[in-house]
């Protein structure tokens, strides 16, 4: 064990890859998480779309996780979940939220801070819609966040729940679906070398963004 904590104290790495100007990024923080993400998915990044969905609920305690993104625009960037798991019921209790991206391949870091809300039932029947089958029956299937006394019951569930449905289309649960967070403000960070990294942040000021650089 000792071995292992000096070797974690030892990790170190340089970043020069790129840099990241205040004067050159886009003025639409959304058009520069477009041109950010496309370049990660060239330079294929694993699972690009995966990102770390943080939130406060009760007594103030912080809780993160790893989610997928599904879909994001002017309006916001939205993701799925069960809504009475874990993360539910932060969200219910605590709107506001942040997610973050690390792009390790690109030396780069992408944090979006802003408020969740429910999308509307359309579009989460849309999304539903379009997973595969066994991701739409293990919606159904897992009380998320809650225990499981054995992997058995699971399994079980899960194969009385693929009999019942066989043939037929399976509606969402009504406790399914997604949010959609609505920006307040992002930071893009480029690593550069001795730590001294590009830190680009915005801002909604007046109903405009707002561009400023911070120290690394």
């Amino acid at each position: 064990m000792s071995d292992l904590r000096e070797y974690i104290n030892k990790l170190r790495h340089d970043f020069s890859k790129s840099t990241l100007s205040e004067k050159e990024v886009d003025k639409d923080p959304i058009k520069q998480f477009e041109k950010w993400f496309k370049q990660a998915v060239d330079a294929k990044v694993n699972e690009p779309n995966a990102m770390v969905v943080s939130t406060v609920g009760e007594h103030n305690k912080p809780s993160s996780r790893i989610l997928l993104l599904r879909n994001f625009s002017d309006q916001g960037f939205v993701f799925y979940t069960n809504y009475h798991s874990k993360k539910g019921k932060d969200i219910e209790q605590n709107p506001f939220a942040c997610l973050n991206f690390f792009w390790p391949e690109l030396e780069r870091q992408v944090r979006i801070e802003g408020k969740l809300v429910k999308q509307n039932d359309k579009d989460s029947d849309l999304y539903f819609a379009s997973r595969p089958r066994t991701s739409q029956l293990g919606a159904w299937v897992s009380q998320q966040s809650e225990v499981l006394k054995n992997r058995k019951d699971l399994d079980e569930n899960y194969s009385a729940l693929e009999k019942k449905y066989e043939g037929k289309e399976i509606p969402r649960p009504p406790f399914w679906g997604g949010f959609e967070l609505k920006p307040e403000s992002f930071e893009f960070w480029q690593g550069r070398p001795s730590r001294l990294h590009d830190r680009i942040r915005y801002t909604m000021e007046f109903e405009k963004w707002g561009i400023e650089r911070l120290y690394p």
